[in-house]
């Protein structure tokens, strides 16, 4: 929980002489969450808290999600500090590794993955699972439709082409199709613009954003530390011994409250729950979490079935209180000075 977090975030601020916020979407299966415009308003509460710094390190886990609320993160951040690190503990992929791009250097541990940042869209208009779930949309997965017709099926007349294409719409609405393509251009400028605090290289840059929005193959495919430093070229930094103590601690107690690993499941619930999907913290500002909470009812059906209706009560962004007016001690290099929590400080 927040109250153990908290001093490992202390620790952690020493270590890498900065102010620490971390900001964490689950990927529990059947409860997990993406990066959303909703929390910008957050970032701005804890930033103003903090005040403007030299340094900010961005904790960061995440499968992804909305590529301009990443974007707009990133900008944030860096109205506030003059050096933006960001510290992946685990997974940062798709608009996870965008942000990570717009650091002047990311933090990898030995686990920590990057990914493709091809677009992937998720809208009403997606095609959906069985469960209703919507079903992602990604540009490289219609591109090689495409071109397996073309080059494997050796399909090239135009009436055949278009056949084709038509029968693609069939799963995957035009508007959806159009997003898409437009989307992948944005991200490529989006990249180049974000690169330039890690990379000056106009070609280096090129051949980053080639392999990370279509020459890996795959959204699914993960970079890992060696790959990222050694054959795309970012400016990665290996935790030491101790920095990675610490940056392991806080995942597993981060694991152990949002329950990565194991699957949410109607029929394990009987009654109220509360399921905690985002978590964006920090020491001077506390601990906001986005919440899904509802009521499981069961009722027995004439053939002995039991039947489970799921009544969401509130989803969205809360503020933990538990902790808001302790009082905090921030070092300031020799000096320390206690704060209230809630309150503004400045180093």
């Amino acid at each position: 929980m927040y109250s153990k977090r908290v001093a490992l975030y202390k620790q952690l601020e020493e270590q890498f002489n900065s102010k620490i916020l971390a900001y964490i979407t689950s990927d529990r299966p059947y409860m997990s969450a993406q990066i959303s415009p909703d929390v910008i308003d957050y970032f701005i509460d804890h930033l103003d808290k903090i005040g403007p710094c030299k340094k900010i390190s961005l904790y960061l886990y995440t499968r992804g999600g909305d590529t301009s609320a990443a974007r707009n993160i990133v900008n944030l951040l860096r109205i506030y500090c003059d050096s933006l690190q960001v510290i992946v503990p685990h997974k940062a992929h798709s608009s996870g590794t965008i942000i990570s791009l717009g650091a002047n250097e990311i933090v990898m541990t030995k686990q920590a993955t990057l990914g493709p940042i091809d677009p992937s869209l998720h809208t009403p208009l997606n095609p959906r699972l069985a469960d209703d779930r919507i079903y992602p949309v990604s540009v490289e997965a219609v591109k090689g439709y495409l071109e397996f017709a073309k080059n494997e099926l050796s399909i090239t007349d135009n009436g055949s082409l278009a056949s084709i294409f038509e029968k693609l719409t069939d799963f995957v609405h035009p508007l959806v199709l159009g997003e898409v393509y437009r989307s992948k251009a944005q991200i490529q400028m989006m990249a180049k613009q974000l690169l330039q605090n890690q990379v000056t290289d106009p070609e280096k840059i090129k051949k980053i954003i080639a392999f990370l929005c279509s020459e890996s193959g795959s959204h699914d495919y993960t970079i890992n530390r060696r790959e990222a430093q050694n054959e795309l070229g970012l400016r990665i930094k290996k935790p030491t011994q101790e920095q990675y103590k610490i940056i392991k601690q806080l995942y597993d107690d981060i694991n152990d409250e949002l329950l990565f690993s194991k699957p949410f499941l109607l029929n394990e619930i009987n009654g109220a729950y509360a399921v905690r999907r985002c978590l964006l913290e920090s020491v001077i500002g506390g601990s906001d979490y986005f919440s899904t909470e509802g009521l499981v009812i069961r009722a027995a059906l004439p053939d002995g079935q039991t039947a489970l209706q799921n009544r969401i009560r509130f989803e969205g962004w809360r503020h933990d209180r538990s902790f808001d007016n302790e009082e905090i001690t921030i070092h300031n290099g020799e000096e320390e000075v206690v704060y209230e929590r809630g309150t503004k400080y400045q180093t």
